[in-house]
Order: C-alpha cells, then structure tokens, then sequence
C-alpha cells in the first residue's frame, strides 16, 4: 500500500503568515527522503469567511509543477482540481506536459468544486458544477488517454482537439475522481482509474464508502476490482491542536504505533493508496506521521516504494 502526504500550501493560522514555496519545497524533498510515496496539494484560490475574512493559498499546479522538477521518486497530485477553474481541454495539455516534466509521476485529480466564494471572486461559474464535470470528462479522458477529442456541449467545446507531443506513458496519467454523491460516485466508475473518498479516520470508516463504490460500478457494469479506491484521512493530534477540525466528519488519532497498526487495517482492506492531512501542520506533527509510516513499513506491509492547521 502507498502512503502519501497532503503538503499545506495555504497560509498558516491564526496569524495568515504565507508558507513560503522553500519551506513547502523542504518539507516535500524531506517526505520523499522518509520514504512516502505520494505528495498531495489541495487546489484553491482562497478561503473566506465571515469570521476570519480571507486566507490565502498559491496556486496549486504551479506549485505542483516545481515539485516536479524538485522531486525524483514520489508520485505527484492535486487532490483534486475544481474542474470550473480550467478549461478540460486545455488542462489535458498541462496534464500531459507535466506527465513528461515529472517522468510519469502525476496523478491527475479532479472534482466538481465546492468553496463558493473562491469561484465568486475569481468569475468563476459556480452552477451545474457535476454537470460541468460530465461534460469536462468527456473532453479529458480521450485526450489523455487517445490524444484526441472531438466533443460540442452545453459547457465545453473541443472539436478536432489533439494532444501533441504525447508525454512518457502512452495512455497518459491516471485519472482520479474525488466525490462522494451518487452522481460523483457513477462519474468515478465510468471515467476514473482512481476514486477517492475522505475525510476518513479509523479503518473501518472505510466500509460504507467501499459499499457504495461497488455498488456504482456494478450499476455502470464495471469490475470494482479494475477502480482502484483511495482514501484520504484526517490525522488529528489533539495534544498539539486541542480544538477538534470541524470540516473533519472523521479523524484518526493515537501514537505513531497506533497510526501504523491503522495503516495495516486500511491495507488488509485492499485499499492500494492513502493519503495523510496532519492538523495541525507542523513539524511535530510531521515527525509523527514518518515515524508511524517507518513502524509500518518495519512491519512487512508496506507495499509501496519507499523502505496546521
């Protein structure tokens, strides 16, 4: 099973103080040293709200393209991209081109949006969000996976479209799809190579959406086995953070030894790839995850490559 990391690229609270593009290079650098397999970014414009006003973020594929070119080995993603904010077609482009910067190690994640006023104050169209996405995936997937599309929708156009020159991997980058409603679970089983499904804690917080992916894809006449599931966990140290994340429906805590004995549950379930949020962020909490991903790895059941807020 792989392990990945969620790298905090928005500001860090309470003071909104920038996270600089060395400390977010360092702390990835590092994680690929320690033997994760995967480095995560989030994608947002900003985060407003009537309380805390704005906190802000950089740009996700930039960021993503540095690290790209900063790291050798791990697997790169946006988990996941708001499809209205780039053009399919065009996202496809960048897809591929990245797929070459990084010698085949993105994971292209995308999803249908959800933080209103980001798309408010960018011009951003907040409505038909899954529909949009429908429409968008008819455009990505050939072009990723053929180089070619010729599509005229409601939303999006991309008549005679090709992808040239083509990147490393002849069908190009996996597709991950992150949702959770019935519509975004049957848009994952018909287009996706990947799903995933979050905030998660302990294991078996993973059955019901493992029910529901399967019973997706037998509605979409799919193989559950040929849709690799992922699942992103909320990690929560309550002696570093002491008020619990409110966005977190889920959250695991416990010592490293007890993060990694939930490490082997989540593989002994078949899930091929999680992915870690550390709240708080910092470097404790760092230090935490590595030692507990080092115990399980120590333990025989690591199968992938290596070994706040």
């Amino acid at each position: 099973m792989k392990v990945g990391l969620l790298v905090y690229t928005a500001n860090a609270l309470p003071e909104n103080i920038p996270r600089r593009y060395k400390t977010i290079r360092a702390i990835a650098t590092q994680a690929e040293a320690e033997g994760f397999d995967s480095i995560w970014l989030a994608d947002h414009l900003l985060y407003r709200d009537a309380h805390d006003g704005t906190t802000g973020i950089w740009e996700c594929w930039t960021v993503l393209s540095a690290l790209a070119e900063a790291t050798r080995r791990v697997e790169l993603g946006p988990l996941v991209l708001c499809n209205s904010m780039r053009n399919p077609a065009i996202l496809a482009k960048m897809a591929i081109t990245l797929d070459e910067v990084s010698q085949g190690r993105l994971i292209l994640g995308i999803g249908a949006g959800w933080n209103e006023p980001e798309y408010q104050a960018f011009g951003l169209p907040f409505d038909h969000r899954v529909d949009r996405l429908e429409e968008a995936l008819q455009v990505l997937v050939p072009l990723l996976r053929d180089g070619r599309a010729d599509f005229a929708g409601r939303y999006y156009q991309a008549r005679d479209c090709e992808i040239a020159p083509r990147g490393p991997r002849p069908a190009g980058p996996p597709l991950l799809v992150g949702g959770e409603g019935p519509r975004m679970l049957a848009l994952a089983a018909r287009y996706g190579d990947m799903w995933n499904t979050g905030y998660l804690g302990e294991p078996e917080t993973m059955a019901k959406p493992l029910a529901k992916i399967s019973a997706a894809c037998h509605q979409a006449g799919r193989d559950p086995a040929t849709l690799a599931v992922t699942a992103f966990i909320g990690l929560w140290f309550p002696d570093l953070r002491p008020d619990r994340p409110a966005a977190f429906e889920n959250l695991l805590t416990g010592t490293p030894r007890e993060i990694a004995a939930a490490m082997r549950g989540y593989a002994e379930l078949g899930v091929p790839h999680i992915m870690f949020q550390c709240v708080p962020f910092n470097e404790q909490s760092l230090q935490r995850l590595t030692e507990a991903l080092h115990l399980y790895r120590e333990s025989g059941s690591g199968g992938g490559i290596g070994g706040g807020d």
